[in-house]
């Protein structure tokens, strides 16, 4: 009997992890199953409407939901604008806002002042205005103060006085929200939440957090096969 039950343990113990790591990946697949339903809602890319950095006809787009004043999206920036700059036409980048409420008032208003300062001076001094803002923010939810948006405005070549309108009129909260709202419906739940999209097969792939330019290269690879 003891050597029957010394037979029969390893074969048990191999019986219990076989079954948890099926249970394990069929839980995966059901969220990824979910995850790609999620990611259907997301609002189609258009260059009317978005913030398109590289080239708008690129045949993979990455589509990221920020917020200025998240730390790990000051990080992932930079390494965003190298993965286009090095991949050029190979993949373009459209930046939507997605401010965290425990960054507000500071995220909700700097989203706004880049809004402005695009439709100031268009797609270039959105992207430009974005880019000083990250490499300037110290992020955490009072990186950047308030007081400083317009003057950092004028800085880059904007009218003061027509920014300044633009903002204290709190007219693009609307175009935040939008932003915020469809970011939510696409499965995005903190930032950055990044997804890359294969424009002419409609594949996507869902990439959270600050991902390295390493795993940007290798998902756009395997993307594109």
């Amino acid at each position: 009997m003891l050597n029957d039950e010394k037979f029969m343990a390893p074969i048990i113990e191999r019986g219990i992890n076989n079954f948890i790591v099926r249970q394990q990946a069929e839980a995966e697949a059901a969220k990824q199953q979910a995850r790609a339903a999620q990611m259907r809602n997301m609002r189609p890319v258009s260059a009317d409407f978005d913030h398109i950095y590289g080239d708008p006809k690129a045949p993979v787009t990455l589509v990221e939901y920020s917020d200025f004043e998240c730390p790990y999206c000051k990080r992932f920036h930079f390494s965003a604008k190298e993965f286009v700059d090095k991949n050029k036409g190979k993949v373009n980048w459209v930046y939507r806002h997605f401010p965290l409420s425990f960054h507000n008032p500071g995220a909700q208003k700097e989203a706004e002042a880049s809004e402005c300062a695009a439709e100031q001076g268009g797609n270039d001094s959105f992207w430009k205005y974005t880019n000083t803002l990250y490499m300037r923010t110290k992020a955490g939810g009072k990186g950047f103060p308030i007081a400083k948006l317009v003057p950092l405005a004028e800085e880059i070549g904007l009218d003061k006085n027509t920014f300044e309108k633009c903002l204290t009129s709190g007219k693009m909260a609307k175009r935040v929200a939008a932003d915020l709202k469809n970011g939510s419906a696409a499965g995005i739940t903190g930032t950055p939440g990044n997804i890359l999209i294969n424009n002419k097969t409609n594949k996507s792939l869902f990439l959270n957090g600050a991902v390295s330019l390493q795993k940007l290269n290798a998902s756009l690879q395997q993307l594109s096969r």
